[in-house]
């Protein structure tokens, strides 16, 4: 059965579900095409900044996400050979949202997804094409286990991630910028007892590791790998992989020693940043990684999903109100977010130069460079754009009608 919609959003992730709620409240019909069939797959992004903490607890749905089972994480740390060199006490920013949330993303979008009651929620679909009248996005035809459906819509918006089906099909083309020299193999480990109190970051032998607690008791670990490496490095072997890891982190070696045992359990992000050439065309609008994609440096990814939705809602709602869906119109939110995207890569770029990067010139530097500058007012504005992001982008509560 064919859907005619306001709003068509392809992706019901973090990016997709707030722009969709947004959308519901004030007024607009709403259709949301994900091709997961339910929220239990797999995620790496968990972790909130104070920033979208704010912006999901104006929108009513921070504390139902929180009861389903969340981590508070107060500091951030860089420890280098057994030497905290950066340690971030965000407890020290204005309360209420003053600490990081290492959450299970399918517990936000639960909470999201109940939340739009209004929405057209079609799950297990998959976009197969767009549907065009006179070179304008019209809707989409979608294809579930009942068969293909079409939503058509006055606007539809990709929000479908770093590979994007809507922005192929759109034929927009996306400039990837491999220049992050490292990918990261994520596992976690079962932590009964001696846990983390903090995000760190640990140099003490080979490779970079990110280390956190995760809900339910245990340890998400993140192994920093060269770029394109991860095959040679599994041709290692299980034993070498799991050596090497645990002399990166020797407060929880015995931790890693005994729960990591085999190379399937490891998952492999290819980082990398990148930008689709044009985020609109007449009738779309990108949003997310569909738009912009980032390295998972500094926790960025999940935040500036949820701001793109929140500044993107006013720019819809004012489309629909003109009865314009043109590129015209929908280029108001990309004027509005690029510059933000921008600092956000250059913030990454700056971080994992300063953290990740290898040589002995870099080993030298690190410890006598990165305690002065984390004493610097330079380093005050950087934890505020890492925490906050852009403070202006504000929920545009004005335009709801529920």
């Amino acid at each position: 059965m064919d859907l005619e919609v306001d709003f068509c959003v392809v992706g019901g992730g973090p990016a997709g579900l707030t722009l969709a709620l947004l959308l519901s409240r004030s007024g607009a019909s709403v259709a949301v095409v994900e091709r997961s069939r339910s929220m239990d797959r797999e995620y790496r992004g968990e972790i909130l900044q104070p920033g979208a903490l704010a912006l999901l607890a104006e929108l009513g749905v921070l504390d139902g996400a929180r009861a389903r089972g969340c981590r508070e994480h107060s500091r951030f740390r860089f420890v280098d050979s057994g030497r905290a060199l950066v340690d971030i006490d965000y407890r020290a920013l204005e309360p209420p949202f003053n600490h990081l949330l290492s959450i299970p993303q399918r517990h936000l979008l639960e909470e999201l997804s109940a939340a739009c009651q209004d929405v057209h929620q079609l799950l297990g679909y998959r976009v197969s094409e767009l549907v065009l009248e006179d070179g304008r996005v019209r809707g989409v035809v979608a294809t579930g286990v009942d068969g293909p459906r079409v939503v058509r819509a006055h606007c539809v918006v990709g929000a479908d991630g770093r590979y994007s089906k809507t922005r192929q099909l759109a034929g927009i083309e996306f400039d990837r910028m491999d220049v992050f020299d490292y990918d990261v193999a994520w596992f976690k480990v079962p932590c009964p007892g001696d846990r983390p109190p903090d995000v760190q970051v640990f140099r003490a032998a080979g490779s970079p590791v990110l280390v956190y607690e995760s809900y339910p008791d245990s340890l998400q670990i993140g192994f920093v790998v060269p770029h394109k490496g991860f095959r040679s490095l599994t041709e290692q072997g299980i034993d070498e992989v799991r050596a090497g890891i645990a002399a990166a982190i020797p407060p929880y070696a015995s931790l890693i020693e005994a729960h990591l045992t085999s190379l399937s359990q490891l998952s492999l992000l290819d980082v990398f940043s990148g930008s689709a050439r044009t985020w609109s065309r007449d009738g779309l609008v990108l949003i997310g990684d569909a738009a912009h994609t980032h390295s998972p440096i500094g926790a960025q990814g999940i935040n500036l999903a949820v701001q793109d939705a929140v500044a993107l809602h006013p720019v819809l709602m004012a489309s629909l109100r003109e009865r314009d869906p043109s590129a015209a119109v929908l280029d108001r939110f990309t004027a509005s977010r690029e510059p933000d995207i921008a600092k956000v890569t250059k913030l990454q770029l700056m971080q994992s130069r300063g953290m990740l990067s290898r040589g002995k010139v870099a080993a030298l530097l690190r410890p006598r460079v990165a305690p002065l500058l984390s004493r610097t007012p330079v380093f005050r504005k950087v934890l505020d754009r890492l925490a906050y992001g852009n403070r202006s982008i504000q929920v545009a509560g004005e335009l709801f009608v529920h």
